[in-house]
Formats: C-alpha cells, sequence, structure tokens
C-alpha cells in the first residue's frame, strides 16, 4: 500500500476512514497527535487549522507517498487554498467524506480548486466508494 497522509480539518472524517479503510470497528476517537500506521499517517485537524501548524504537515509529507486533502461533503468552507497541492512534491489526491449527508460536488470543486486532478467520494459508515480508493492505494507506486 502507498504510504498516505490524511490531511483536513477536525471532524471531516480522517481517523473514521482510517478505521474503514484498515478494517476496524469504526469508534470515534479524537486524534491528539500523529498517528502513523503501517501505510496510514492520521493527522490532528489542527494541523490543517492553526497557520503555525501547517509547517508541521509540509515535514510530515515528506514519509508519505500519497498526501489526501480530505473535506466533508457538509463542510461550509475549504481550508485549503487554491492550487495548493502543486506545493506538495508527493502525489495529491482528494477525498470527499460523508457524501451521504448531502451531495458532494461543492467539496468536489473546492478540492479540484486546490489542484487535486484525482479526487474520491466515500462515506466510511456506508463503505460507498471505500474500495475505488482502496484499489488505488494499492497500485504499485
Amino acid at each position: 500500500m502507498k504510504k498516505t497522509l490524511f490531511v483536513g480539518r477536525h471532524g471531516v472524517g480522517k481517523t473514521t476512514l482510517k478505521q474503514r479503510l484498515m478494517g476496524l470497528e469504526i469508534k470515534y476517537e479524537k486524534t491528539q497527535y500523529m498517528l502513523y500506521g503501517r501505510w496510514i499517517i492520521d493527522s490532528p485537524g489542527e494541523y490543517a487549522e492553526v497557520h503555525g501548524l501547517g509547517a508541521a504537515l509540509a515535514i510530515y509529507s515528506y514519509e508519505a507517498d500519497v498526501v489526501a486533502m480530505l473535506i466533508s461533503a457538509d463542510d461550509e468552507y475549504s481550508l485549503f487554498p487554491p492550487n495548493v497541492a502543486s506545493m506538495i512534491n508527493r502525489d495529491v489526491i482528494g477525498i470527499v467524506t460523508k457524501i451521504s449527508k448531502c451531495p458532494p460536488d461543492r467539496a468536489e470543486n473546492w478540492l479540484r480548486l486546490s489542484g487535486c486532478k484525482r479526487i474520491f467520494k466515500v462515506d466510511s459508515h456506508t463503505g460507498e466508494g471505500v474500495e475505488e480508493l482502496k484499489t488505488y492505494l494499492r497500485k504499485q507506486k
């Protein structure tokens, strides 16, 4: 599997998606620090939300093959500025989470504006779209 760094605001579903991808029981866990798994690096939402911590994400991205920018379908705004993906020297994908709550179009558009060319739409609770993402992450580097 490609080592993947999950980046996004708190509550977007990074940890829940990690649990679904790894076949774990889905339960709420607040990520307090960078959690390194075998192939997923789960970052706290505060790293994306607090300006002074953003540089830490850049450093952690060097340990990943892929950086996944996550936005929830029901988010009211995007944390990611236009073309930010061009500043990352790793593959960057977008993931729209919570797609059973509302249409993913707005979040997908924000991810495209941020520079994500490949976007996955998933719902960690129903499992919709998760297998497609898993297949992508299984591909050879």
